[in-house]
């Protein structure tokens, strides 16, 4: 399985929205936010190596202020986005991730095994753990028939089965046959303050599948390599 953090979207505007409340913004000051935003963040919403240190040192005030005050004020949080590309998680921990769809306002996207085939696939955590009864017979030398009848109906043999003749080319009834260690790709994005929730839920504290704690714990990992306040210590902290 791997994890990618792909974007981090509107901290400048979180950092904006902080200075609403006391009546310390201005036209002006927000408009030296973003400048100092798109100096400090590069397209992508991570630091920005190149950035001058003036600058930077600007931005890491805002940023310490941002947490500071979000842990409590969550909305302050919720401006600030993150999307995230995850490969091969097993499809049961893939559906557990998506127990968590409210929280991504609904923005999660996965491989679907009605428009797309799986063979014997498994994911990386499963592999060297579980073979299938299939691969195991193989093994044996043990061969199994194409085509079986049963109660005057035949069936063709599939992945970890047997299909109906007439059926056998249609993914609705393949996919009967899968098994959760089927490796799912799935893309979401959620905010900082929902985050929260789900890192105390599927982090290595939780009581999640432990493919499911590492992709939570690799987002956790990524995310503080963007911005050093992402921490799990914000994670923990936030009231959500």
């Amino acid at each position: 399985m791997k994890v990618h953090l792909n974007k981090i979207s509107g901290i400048a505007d979180a950092i904006v929205s902080l200075h609403m409340s006391k009546r310390s913004w201005s036209r002006t000051a927000e408009q030296d936010i973003y400048a100092i935003c798109d100096a400090a963040l590069d397209q992508n919403g991570k630091l920005n190596a190149a950035c001058d240190t003036e600058t930077a040192a600007k931005f890491q005030d805002y940023m310490n202020m941002l947490v500071k005050w979000g842990r409590k004020h969550t909305t302050l949080l919720r401006y600030v986005d993150f999307t995230c590309t995850v490969e091969g998680m097993h499809r049961g921990g893939q559906d557990d991730w998506d127990a968590h769809a409210k929280r991504f306002n609904n923005r999660i996207l996965r491989s679907s095994t009605r428009l797309a085939s799986f063979d014997y696939e498994m994911s990386d955590w499963y592999v060297g753990k579980i073979i299938p009864t299939d691969s195991v017979l193989a093994d044996l030398g043990i061969e199994l028939p194409e085509r079986i009848e049963k109660d005057g109906v035949f069936y063709t043999k599939a992945v970890n089965g047997y299909i109906r003749e007439d059926l056998a080319s249609q993914n609705d009834v393949k996919r009967g046959l899968y098994m959760l260690s089927i490796p799912s790709n799935f893309i979401f994005k959620c905010d900082i303050t929902e985050w929260s929730h789900v890192y105390k839920e599927r982090g290595e504290a939780g009581t999640a599948h432990p493919e499911v704690k590492e992709c939570c714990e690799g987002i956790a990992d990524q995310l503080v390599g963007a911005h050093l306040q992402f921490d799990r210590k914000l994670f923990e902290s936030i009231i959500n």
